[in-house]
């Protein structure tokens, strides 16, 4: 087994084991530090798959904003002394089910349709890479779709935290 593929399999195990934490952790603290290690994962993968941009953007924003701002707002609106129930509850299995149902259905969407082939455009070496990068995010014909998809899922993490931080 070469190293890059061991270190590709130890990035899953720890991806999959913190993933697993977030959800199951009793102290929403513990929950939002397993979620920074699950999101170090992802930018581990992005890193492994040679797309150093996107994991950096991944360690600035994603842990470096919106984990540290979790964190932040469960501390400034949490008692301390406040006891929280069980992590898990008893309709757990019902969520897990659905979870693999969705899993399976996207795989199953994923290895028939015929556009899941198509790659973006890659960016040529002439340029300058930046500002073709920024043009190519806005292009219909090339990033828009995970461009807009990351700006929804910012908008969900301020929704999120907005939610967290509500008074009762």
């Amino acid at each position: 087994m070469s190293l890059g593929l061991f270190i590709f399999f130890l990035m899953v195990v720890v991806t999959v084991v913190a993933a697993v934490a977030v959800v199951t952790s009793q102290n929403l603290v513990n929950a939002a530090m397993w979620l920074m290690v699950a999101l170090f994962g992802a930018a581990i993968a992005f890193v492994l798959l040679q797309a150093t941009y996107i994991a950096v953007i991944q360690v600035l924003v994603y842990i470096g904003a919106i984990a540290v701002l979790i964190v932040y707002t469960i501390m400034l609106t949490r008692n301390p002394d406040e006891k929280y129930g069980p992590g898990v509850n008893k309709q757990w299995p019902i969520a897990a089910a659905l979870s693999l149902v969705l899993f399976l259905g996207l795989a199953y969407f994923y290895y028939t349709l015929p556009q899941t082939d198509v790659l973006a455009p890659a960016l040529s070496g002439d340029l300058n890479a930046i500002s073709q990068l920024g043009a190519l995010l806005v292009s219909p014909n090339a990033y828009v779709l995970p461009f807009e998809l990351a700006s929804i899922l910012l908008l969900a993490a301020l929704i999120g935290s907005i939610v967290v931080a509500w008074r009762k």
